[in-house]
């Protein structure tokens, strides 16, 4: 556990850094193009490559040396970074394409970094911490949650976002130092045989075996459908959040209502990782998700500064509980020897609806939704009269009917006995 601890360090410092970039170029592009959909391709840049060379990255992952993976990945990660800074100190500026180009690069080598990480955990910490590892790492999250919008709104101010993008390049050399210092243990392998007939197989073959080890637990595999739902339903949040916000006050009231969902995130992460999960990780996973799916609802129903922050803290109390919970159901119910490449399936299909969700929710709210809802428009009349009229009320809707429907999902999930009853199907295997 002290060698999971230390790596834990290294990686949420360089998290924060991370953060810091990403909160900041958020506001810069929108601020700059005021455009929800070009503010949609930049998160499409930073997730498509990712979800695209997950499936190989797992295989790779399970036949290399977890620890280098992760070296390299983080170090690849920071190249690129440092290459935006670079843009920035000799144009004087920065261009869309500058930004998706370099955010594709990070995205493929966090394809290889997630998987390494989280099968590198089952690996670090013995099965009764592994609740309590998970919810460090949501931790680490949390932390990098609440500083970027504290420190990224005052940073912009002062030392810009070329000066944000420096401190993130520095920041990878925390999460990098940590891994050159330690050894990972030897991998067990439990089931020889199969191992042996991995090692003859092909890398098609080999990503495959991933899909096919989740299929094959119908319990596993109605989890992965309940979050690439899930995902696809908060990616478009996630898109819609800062031209919603931002319709209505101002940057420094984001970062303070993004502070705030930081100490929710924060909290929920502290409660997994003191109590260390409850006995029924699935049950906890579908009730926080209806809780989400209420939040994400209440942001939409109007442009209330408290009204959103208060939506915004309780969604991210619930976030990393389910996150944990769902990680730990996967770390013990897949062999270790195929983590790698199962848990890059799980990433990919899980993370795809994430593209689909930025390609479509910028081009809805411009064209469709906002028109509705403005004085004068088609909704304004009936739903205007609820929700209110003018800019961002058409985004407003826009959350109504995606809380709705993540509801729906969490319903659904509790009805499908294979999902409901994963826990008690499927033997664990550490």
């Amino acid at each position: 556990m002290r060698i999971f601890i230390f790596i834990w360090l290294g990686q949420m410092l360089s998290l924060i850094g991370s953060s810091l970039t990403s909160f900041a170029l958020g506001i810069w592009v929108y601020q700059n193009t005021n455009s929800v959909t070009l503010l949609g391709l930049i998160l499409l840049s930073a997730t498509l490559p990712s979800s695209l060379i997950s499936p190989v990255a797992g295989v790779l992952v399970d036949r290399w040396q977890r620890r280098w993976v992760m070296i390299i990945s983080d170090f690849g990660a920071g190249l690129s970074t440092l290459a935006i800074a670079l843009l920035f100190f000799t144009l004087g500026k920065l261009e869309i394409w500058h930004i998706c180009v370099a955010l594709a690069i990070s995205s493929g080598f966090s394809a290889f970094q997630l998987p390494a990480y989280n099968a590198a955990t089952t690996l670090l910490v013995s099965k009764q911490y592994l609740a309590r590892a998970s919810g460090m790492i949501q931790l680490g999250r949390a932390v990098a949650q609440l500083l970027s919008p504290m420190l990224g709104g005052l940073l912009l101010v002062t030392i810009q976002l070329q000066g944000i993008i420096v401190i993130d390049f520095l920041t990878f050399f925390f999460g990098i130092i940590p891994l050159l210092l330690v050894r990972f243990p030897e991998l067990k392998i439990t089931n020889t045989n199969h191992s042996e007939t991995i090692k003859k197989s092909s890398l098609l073959q080999e990503v495959i075996s991933g899909w096919n080890y989740i299929t094959a637990r119908p319990g596993l595999l109605g989890l992965l459908m309940f979050f690439t739902t899930s995902n696809l339903l908060l990616g478009a949040v996630e898109v819609l959040i800062t031209p919603l916000v931002l319709s209505f006050t101002s940057p420094a009231v984001l970062g303070t209502m993004t502070s705030v969902a930081g100490i929710g995130l924060l909290l929920g992460s502290l409660i997994i990782t003191t109590y260390g999960g409850p006995q029924r990780l699935i049950h906890t996973v579908i009730g926080f998700q209806l809780l989400g799916g209420l939040c994400i609802m209440g942001v939409g129903l109007r442009a209330s500064v408290a009204l959103i922050t208060l939506a915004a803290f309780l969604f991210f109390l619930g976030w990393p509980i389910i996150n944990a919970c769902a990680q730990v159901i996967f770390q013990k119910k897949v062999a270790l020897d195929v983590q790698g490449r199962v848990f890059a399936i799980r990433q990919t299909i899980a993370d795809a609806s994430f593209p689909l969700a930025y390609i479509v929710a910028g081009p809805l709210a411009d064209k469709v939704f906002e028109p509705l809802m403005v004085f004068n428009g088609p909704l304004a009349g009936n739903i205007g009269q609820i929700i209110g009229i003018g800019k961002g009320r058409g985004i407003g809707l826009m959350f109504i009917i995606i809380g709705t429907l993540s509801m729906l999902v969490a319903v659904a999930g509790y009805q499908y006995p294979r999902l409901r009853l994963v826990e008690d199907e499927l033997p664990d295997v550490i």
